[in-house]
């Protein structure tokens, strides 16, 4: 059975060329263009790893994060936050928050394909 991912960027590049990717990679896609329609796409329908960018309108992938890792019934979501905010200080608050990685903004595809493939067993 394919893994399921969520991919939520307001982005349209960003998130047309991370579903290609994913596709490619052979996971089943699903997609949002805010953090608000993210997690209610998550609570209706859980995938295996929601890939998050960090700024997106009406919920920050922060956010999503945070609500996901709070709602025990979702606990086994794994989710990256992807994000042009580079400093450490950023990636300590997104994985304090419950993420399971933490990828900046320009990233090699390779790499983070592994680092899903990683991360979901």
């Amino acid at each position: 059975m394919n893994r399921r991912i969520l991919i939520a960027d307001d982005e349209p590049n960003m998130l047309l060329s991370l579903e290609f990717l994913m596709k490619r990679a052979g996971f089943e896609v699903m997609t949002a263009t805010d953090g608000q329609s993210a997690l209610e796409s998550i609570e209706s329908s859980p995938p295996d790893l929601a890939l998050l960018d960090v700024l997106m309108p009406r919920k920050s992938g922060l956010e999503v994060c945070q609500q996901i890792k709070a709602n025990p019934a979702m606990k086994d979501v794994k989710i990256v936050l992807l994000s042009a905010m580079a400093r450490e200080v950023d990636r300590e608050k997104g994985l304090a928050l419950g993420a399971d990685a933490y990828v900046t903004k320009p990233f090699a595809t390779k790499e983070l394909v592994a680092r899903i493939r990683e991360l979901l067993g």
